[in-house]
């Protein structure tokens, strides 16, 4: 009876150890993460002059909008984030920021998309329907990306 026990207990343990570690092995394969790309960190400029500092916790649209950052789909290429309290509109909603690396674009180097702003849950906003990167000019709801430039 107890080599039955053991060896059930060695199978139970044997069995949560793999899904943990699958688990997570799926999670880093899709990208997601918790840290945003290098080059989206930093004080930044659009092509309509609207200024932004970016790090792995907050995105800052001067003068006053303020999106938290939840997760960063590094394969996807998108952020989730949750509107602050204190923005001027959409307080406490959750935001999709699709975002691409452009070539041969200098001074600027990737832009967004504000796919979605208003979603009621975090769940909506991973599932709406990704920007059109292969559009830049009109794939973001009809509009073009916002590019960005290093300040």
């Amino acid at each position: 009876m107890k080599t039955i026990f053991t060896s059930v207990s060695f199978t139970l343990l044997a069995l949560i150890f793999c899904s943990c570690k699958s688990s997570r092995s799926a999670g880093q394969s899709r990208g997601i993460e918790h840290r945003i790309p290098v080059l989206l960190k930093g004080d930044f400029i659009d092509d309509y002059g609207v200024q932004y500092r970016i790090d792995d916790s907050v995105w800052v649209q001067f003068p006053q909008t303020r999106y938290h950052i939840l997760l960063a789909d590094t394969v996807a290429q998108y952020l989730i984030a949750r509107n602050d309290k204190g923005n001027p509109g959409d307080q406490g909603l959750y935001t999709r920021i699709d975002y691409m690396l452009f070539d041969n674009m200098r001074p600027f180097l990737w832009g967004f998309c504000l796919t979605v702003y208003n979603a009621n849950s975090m769940e909506e906003a991973v599932n709406k329907a990704a920007a059109d990167r292969q559009n830049p000019r009109d794939g973001c709801n009809g509009f073009p990306f916002s590019r960005m430039k290093k300040q």
